[in-house]
């Protein structure tokens, strides 16, 4: 089980086939997604790597943060997210994961919060159908209905669709399909819409109920901090095919 990568959302475009038909695409872009730390069985009782984005200044951080990213010798970051992997895929502390670690043609799932609608009434909530248009409805047409029973059970029961707040939700869309990488501007881009809005943080992983296609990158793709990275990770795959 691969790490995943944090990306922010900077909006819809499409691309075009070789035969001329288009793909509706969301655009995520790596903000010098770094590793941080890793969690071990031993000392944390699972095993994940704790990832970070974007940039944050220093002034601002709690005495506590600043130790971290020292430790981990990293600038601050602005989001820190955890991926649960498996124990042969942790990558080293201080990597930047590169945009072509997802390749082209895979699944990924996607989970964002979403954007966020205020108090939203039961027809844009739950699409309720609303009342009559006509036969005595005067001026409540949009409005739900009846609740609940009168004398039996004579309540509303819990977990009724009402109106109330609406979004602001962590979701998670399965299954979209990576359409292209650009590793120079950190760029991924997947067919279909992802929750969020622009600019919003969006953790990507491999697709659960998808088989991860033979020519991923394992344990990543990746660069490390002293900029050699990037041949020593190309390197690890046909040693370990030697070894096979």
């Amino acid at each position: 089980m691969r790490s995943g990568v944090i990306a922010q959302k900077v909006g819809m475009t499409r691309v075009f086939t070789e035969t001329g038909e288009h793909i509706p695409v969301t655009v995520l872009k790596l903000g010098n997604c770094q590793v941080l730390g890793h969690r071990t069985t031993e000392k944390n009782g699972y095993v994940a790597l704790q990832l970070g984005s974007g940039t944050r200044k220093t002034v601002y951080l709690p005495k506590a943060e600043r130790g971290q990213f020292a430790v981990a010798k990293v600038e601050p970051k602005r989001k820190v997210t955890e991926f649960r992997v498996s124990e042969d895929a942790l990558i080293p502390v201080g990597a930047e994961i590169q945009a072509d670690h997802f390749v082209v043609g895979q699944f990924v799932d996607v989970t964002g919060t979403s954007v966020g609608k205020g108090f939203a009434g039961g027809i844009k909530r739950w699409n309720f159908g609303g009342l009559r248009a006509t036969h005595g409805v005067s001026v409540s047409h949009r409005s739900i209905g009846s609740t609940g029973g009168r004398q039996d059970p004579g309540k509303t029961f819990k977990n009724k669709k009402m109106p109330g707040h609406m979004g602001v939700d962590r979701i998670t869309t399965l299954n979209l399909r990576v359409v292209q990488t650009d590793v120079a501007r950190g760029l991924i881009l997947v067919e279909g819409a992802v929750p969020g809005s622009k600019g919003g943080w969006i953790a990507v992983r491999d697709a659960v109920k998808k088989a991860l296609p033979k020519d991923a990158p394992k344990p990543g793709k990746f660069r490390l901090a002293d900029g050699g990275g990037e041949q020593a990770a190309a390197a690890e795959a046909p040693a370990e095919q030697e070894g096979v």
